[in-house]
């Protein structure tokens, strides 16, 4: 009996070290799921701006990652891309554009968990949506209230 005095302790370690790293485990497959969604919300913000702005607007990016609010490090206007595509996917101007793609590339999500200092690269996000003005509105020799949309 008086052999087992520390056998609590011992079962305590082993037992609670791996309910501690469950719990890690369970904590960082959270942080990464809501990473991926804010990688495809940005997506989504970004095609939606996109298609409703004008195609020269230079702070589109900056509107669909969040006005530069840091939800989730590293995620810079690099790891987005905006395209505009005719109908057979290729790149268009002007009224030969028909699709808007945007997605968000090469974003690297970090592990937080002690000791297990690992990178994942994310999949691509990529969202398409179909044109709408542009940033033109009534465009008619005859309206003076045709003009451009400023969404700055």
């Amino acid at each position: 009996m008086k052999y087992q005095r520390g056998i609590y302790a011992v079962e305590f370690a082993i037992v609670g070290g791996f309910f501690l790293f469950l719990l890690f485990a369970i904590i960082e497959v959270g942080r990464m799921m809501f990473t991926y969604n804010v990688l495809h919300e940005a997506s989504r913000r970004a095609a939606r701006i996109a298609v409703v702005c004008q195609v020269d607007d230079t702070d589109i990016s900056n509107m669909a990652l969040f006005y530069g609010a840091n939800l989730i490090p590293n995620l810079t206007p690099a790891n987005l891309s905006i395209s505009y595509l005719d109908e057979t996917g290729n790149t268009a101007t002007g009224i030969d554009i028909v699709l808007v793609k945007a997605s968000i590339s090469n974003y690297q999500h970090q592990f937080l968990v002690p000791g297990i200092a690992r990178v994942i690269n994310s999949p691509t996000f990529t969202t398409f949506l179909p044109r709408e003005s542009l940033g033109v509105y009534h465009v008619d020799d005859d309206d003076t209230g045709s003009g451009y949309i400023d969404c700055n």
